[in-house]
């Protein structure tokens, strides 16, 4: 799978930031998306799920973005 750096050089070839790959940033967004739904923080309240599987979930996205990417 390809997985770029998130934000990765200037035209000149300089390293602006290389802590964060594409995947971690799709995954960022998709639990930004995740955890603005009010059935998924209830289902997280009761216990129905664990943050670990919302975690997984959002790298599930993040995966499938991806390769959405790779056409």
């Amino acid at each position: 799978m390809n997985n770029p750096l998130a934000f990765p050089t200037h035209s000149d070839g300089a390293l602006i930031n290389d802590g964060m790959t594409l995947r971690d940033y799709f995954a960022a967004k998709a639990m930004q998306a995740q955890l603005s739904l009010p059935e998924t923080l209830l289902a997280i309240s009761k216990k129905q799920i664990t943050a670990d599987q919302v975690c997984g979930s959002c790298y599930e996205w993040a995966n499938a973005m991806l390769k959405a990417r790779e056409g």
